[in-house]
């Protein structure tokens, strides 16, 4: 099932108090399926993809693709099945891309296969300054010519010729601007060296795509990936690699609750660095080749973790551990060296009862026993995901509101978390009271 369309009008209400306990299946992965859906325009014949989830980001490259002459259709529940029908458009207007920066990966595409491409500069999460320099600069390396116009960026090549470039800047390496060289250098002259690639599991999975399709790459996984370019590439079936995000989420929510959860379908070699938090924070771990199983205390213990580019703590999960350690036994701290600014959740906590305090790209936590059930409202994507979970161990009933957010990253969050035992739902947010108590001023007081 498609998400609402209505999402900004619901709310998700969460009676707190359960510990999770229960197997749930792990989906495809959103950061994988996007450049991967976009990596389709490199060729005419038809493509395939296996585990896509149902999310809103997605519906939008969807009708984003369908502008640029793609027919996009989902003949399963997890499949999408996509074919170039005109190869002409190469516009991509601002009333699609400003919702979801992903939407910038058809730019490489673009000028690789047609030769030219106007797309609008992206939108997304509020989460700090994210500028595509290094997008286009790499670009403009492969031969693109490269202006901006009233927030488009125009780009015509002829066709573009092996370079070296390098994709990483003062936050490390950009993974968006990795997948749209990477896209772009398939189809160059020559041979292309992408150093400061980003290693992400979501960019090897973009790469193996590419590779089925026809693509010569080597280097996948490393910080230096070398593309000979080809004259041409064809359809391929694949299947996108799990969402390691969706599954540190249903972990962390398992070991915050003082739960016992099973995922399936999971690849635990993406997770790492999350596994070894959660062990530290005193959860109890069985890792099988596609199967987690986490047992965890009443209650967990505190501790220092940074958010830094893969193989790190992904920053996704950032605002997940901040809201795991509300109520952990001790001191903690959290850290975010990939996005200082992403703590616009740190006021919403405090609402819940959490003592909190942000410093710069730093959140000092001291752990409460016990939050208490409030109305709280998200600011972007992984902040919804992480105030769902504070409201599943909040005493009373907590209100998350503007789960718009949540589904542009989550396929039914809620259903997965009911899955386990949560008690938590959808519903449609009451409408707001159009008159409010005020106080009685007719009467006098005497002097």
């Amino acid at each position: 099932m498609a998400q609402p369309s209505n999402a900004s009008s619901q709310v998700l209400r969460i009676a707190g108090g359960r510990a999770l306990a229960g197997r749930v299946a792990v989906g495809g992965a959103k950061n994988a399926a996007l450049p991967i859906m976009a990596a389709t325009l490199l060729t005419d014949e038809p493509v395939r993809l296996s585990g896509v989830p149902h999310l809103a980001d997605v519906e939008t490259l969807a009708q984003l693709l369908r502008q640029l002459g793609v027919a996009v259709e989902r003949d399963e529940q997890d499949t999408l099945c996509l074919a170039t029908v005109d190869d002409e458009p190469v516009v991509a207007p601002y009333t699609l891309v400003e919702r979801m920066r992903a939407s910038f990966c058809v730019l490489g595409p673009l000028v690789a296969r047609r030769g030219g491409a106007v797309v609008s500069l992206p939108g997304g999460c509020m989460i700090g300054d994210r500028p595509v320099d290094l997008h286009l600069a790499g670009l403009q390396a492969l031969g693109a010519e490269i202006q901006i116009d009233r927030g488009y960026v125009i780009a015509r090549a002829r066709r573009l010729c092996g370079a070296r470039v390098h994709m990483a800047g003062r936050r490390g390496p950009t993974v968006t601007g990795t997948a749209n060289i990477l896209c772009a250098a398939t189809l160059a002259r020559g041979t292309s060296t992408i150093t400061g690639a980003a290693v992400e599991p979501e960019i090897v999975d973009l790469g193996n795509f590419l590779r089925a399709m026809g693509a010569r790459i080597d280097g996948l996984g490393t910080p230096t990936i070398r593309v000979e370019g080809v004259e041409r590439l064809g359809g391929v079936s694949h299947t996108v690699i799990p969402d390691r995000i969706e599954a540190a989420t249903l972990l962390i929510a398992g070991a915050m609750t003082g739960g016992e959860v099973e995922l399936t379908g999971a690849r635990p070699a993406h997770l790492r660095r999350v596994l070894a938090v959660l062990e530290q924070a005193g959860a109890r771990l069985v890792i099988e080749r596609e199967r987690i199983a986490l047992a965890a205390p009443a209650r967990l213990r505190a501790l220092r973790v940074a958010a830094e580019p893969y193989p790190g703590v992904p920053t996704d999960v950032q605002a997940l551990l901040t809201a795991m350690l509300l109520t952990a036994r001790g001191h903690g701290r959290i850290i975010d060296r990939v996005f200082a600014d992403r703590f616009l959740h740190v006021d919403e906590f405090r609402r819940l009862g959490a003592d909190i305090v942000r410093r710069g790209a730093t959140a000092s936590i001291e752990g409460v026993r016990r939050l208490s059930g409030a109305t709280v409202t998200a600011c972007d994507l992984r902040a919804a995901a992480a105030l769902a979970l504070a409201g599943l161990v909040a005493e009373g009933e907590t209100i998350v509101r503007r789960i718009d957010h949540l589904d542009r990253g989550y396929d039914r969050l809620e259903d997965k978390l009911a899955a386990l035992g949560a008690r938590i739902e959808r519903i449609v947010e009451p409408p707001v009271p159009t008159t409010a108590w005020r106080p009685d001023t007719t009467r006098r007081h005497a002097a």
